[in-house]
């Protein structure tokens, strides 16, 4: 008695061709992973520049001011502490930023591309072991409010170099993000739990 084809076995070339053409999001991952190795790099010139001038070096603290957009009519020869809360809610920016990378990238891959067999991993992060694209889309959006509350924050920190004009545009987009992401969670629910069906009788 012959064995039934299995459902690949059954699947026609054009199928199969179009089913593998997901590999050609691969190179678009490997180029994230080239941007998340810019952002390491962008970390660590800004966190040495951060030491060199908590250590007195006029040179860094120039560069830091340069890079933040820092400016104040009073002298500065040394770190103070706005300068500080700006340079590291830059780097809490950076880190963020590369978390949604990693999101991103492990993430889409798992669900566009192949599976990556990371269940017995010790290493394997909790929000994968549920992810689908509905699951990534909910992350994404919180984290971009999250990296969008860090730049707002910077701002009003340093409120005296932007116009009224900026800190209100920067507010209402940061609005918008948070409605968002309140749409597609809700959104998100409702296609997971629809609601229930008032002419079926309840038990």
């Amino acid at each position: 008695m012959p064995n039934n084809p299995s459902p690949h076995q059954r699947t026609g070339p054009l199928a199969n061709f179009i089913f593998a053409s997901r590999w050609l999001q691969l190179p678009l991952y490997l180029g994230l992973v080239l941007a998340q190795c810019v952002y390491v790099y962008h970390f660590w010139i800004e966190l040495v520049h951060l030491m060199e001038a908590a250590f007195g070096s006029k040179t860094a603290v120039q560069a830091l001011v340069s890079s933040i957009g820092y400016k104040t009519d009073a002298p500065l020869d040394g770190l103070n502490e706005t300068l500080i809360m700006l340079v590291v809610l830059g780097l809490i920016d950076v880190v963020m930023i590369s978390n949604l990378l990693i999101m991103v990238i492990v993430g889409g891959y798992e669900t566009f591309v192949s599976r990556m067999y990371l269940e017995d991993h010790p290493d394997q992060p909790e929000w994968l072991s549920h992810v689908n694209a509905s699951v990534l889309k909910v992350k994404l959006s919180t984290a971009i409010i999250g990296i969008s509350s860090i730049h707002l924050l910077k701002s009003f920190i340093n409120a005296e170099n932007y116009s009224d004009k900026v800190l209100l545009w920067q507010t209402l987009i940061h609005l918008t993000f948070l409605l968002s992401a309140l749409a597609i969670a809700w959104t998100d629910r409702l296609m997971h739990h629809p609601a229930p069906d008032p002419s079926t009788p309840s038990h």
